[in-house]
């Protein structure tokens, strides 16, 4: 097991926070907020778990993960190829890299395990022969080479200390080097979704920063940050070894100072009742003035256990926020509003809405938008409305098309 201390941390977090006691989340405590739903009894009891497991994490000391980690050496040959499609509909080929099992950030959100951060962090440091053998079957000789993407990585964070002082990440990326230098007509691409900081990025193997090799990759590659619309002390409660946002900022003008596409974003995840008027224009505005053009929202999706952690969590910088939030997600007829693993997403109207509002406002600063099949079919909004690949080149996740053209 290898101890380590975190490249971001803050200097409030989950065990510091005084006079915080976690609520019961209940019928009664949602009136008491003056909240304006009548949850039904699966929710509630969906609830009720969710205080519990808060209470417990908490007097544990288990909310956040442990800054440690285990290495192992995994078979390559045996690694389960995954392909990133959720929907069944996703217009574009990726192929999924995930080399540690868990991650290190801390995410009280997290879309993998819905918050619970109690899983060991264990790293394959056989991975990179992983990558190696899908590169050469995916677009060797025999290969029908068709356009797409790797993305590094959905499941866990690309460049977290697991994998950064293991140098995973490092050679994960020379992988790619190397590959493109056997096949200079390959037709796959990387695309990085990530919540690193510069620091992260700065880091050196044998001589190399992460930096260093995207611009060894810059043609073929895209690094998209990874942000969301929300207050600094709530980020820093909820995202607990995530760089700050200016951090991430600077990553973003790192990249594009070597010449590597890092101009969209990946804002999620959005937590509706921080959409204010004001609260969109000073995000948005951070985020055009550092180049970027182009993002994709996601918001929120819980399940009612994590729910009841983050609604509280809010509630602490917020009461009017905390009681929205549980407007937004708990009523009846929002009940069959899910998405993958069967989270709930915020009511279908509030979040039209909130897609609309974002798009007026940041259609007046040049930015465009990318918004996935499963969106726009459950919220019923028109081609017309989202073109399908918009005015900059990004698809669906924000993937840009114009790689290919290179």
């Amino acid at each position: 097991m290898v101890d380590y201390t975190p490249i971001y941390s803050h200097q409030t977090n989950v065990y510091n926070l005084e006079g915080f006691s976690p609520p019961v989340v209940d019928y009664d405590y949602l009136k008491s907020l003056g909240a304006n739903v009548n949850p039904d009894p699966e929710t509630l009891a969906g609830l009720a778990r969710g205080s519990a497991i808060f209470r417990e994490r908490l007097a544990k000391g288990i909310l956040i993960p442990r800054p440690r980690f285990s290495t192992f050496e995994g078979d390559p040959d045996r690694i389960q190829e995954e392909i990133h499609n959720y929907t069944g509909r996703c217009p574009t080929l990726t192929y999924e890299i995930n080399p540690v099992g868990g991650c290190g950030v801390g995410c009280q959100y997290c879309l993998v395990t819905d918050g619970a951060h109690e899983r060991e962090l264990a790293v394959d440091l056989n991975y990179p022969l992983y990558v190696r053998q899908l590169l050469e079957r995916k677009n060797g000789p025999l290969s029908e080479n068709k356009n797409h993407y790797y993305y590094f990585s959905p499941k866990t964070e690309a460049f977290q200390e697991a994998t950064l002082l293991t140098s995973v990440a490092h050679r994960i990326l020379r992988e790619f080097i190397a590959h493109f230098e056997r096949c200079p007509s390959s037709r796959a691409r990387l695309f990085i979704a990530s919540k690193a900081g510069a620091k992260h990025l700065l880091i050196e193997h044998d001589g190399e920063s992460v930096l260093d090799l995207f611009g060894q990759l810059k043609d073929r590659m895209q690094f998209n940050t990874s942000v969301s619309v929300m207050p600094s002390p709530f980020r820093d409660i909820i995202e607990p070894y995530a760089a700050p946002l200016e951090e991430r900022m600077r990553a973003v003008r790192l990249c594009q100072e070597r010449g590597i596409p890092a101009n969209s974003a990946l804002v999620q995840p959005i937590f509706t009742p921080c959409l204010t008027d004001e609260g969109i224009k000073d995000f948005f505005d951070t985020l055009r003035s550092e180049g970027i053009i182009n993002y994709k929202p996601e918001f929120l999706t819980v399940c009612m256990e994590n729910l009841a952690i983050l609604g509280p969590w809010l509630g602490m910088f917020d009461k009017g926020m905390e009681r929205q939030l549980y407007e937004d997600y708990l009523k009846p007829s929002n009940a069959d509003h899910r998405k993958q693993r069967g989270r709930t997403a915020p009511d279908r109207d509030v979040s039209i809405g909130n897609i609309r509002k974002m798009m007026a406002y940041t259609d007046s600063i040049g930015m465009s938008v990318s918004i996935c099949y499963w969106v726009r079919k459950q919220l019923g909004i028109s081609e017309e409305t989202i073109p399908f690949i918009n005015r900059n080149g990004f698809q669906c996740l924000g993937y840009q098309s114009r790689l290919f053209q290179r």
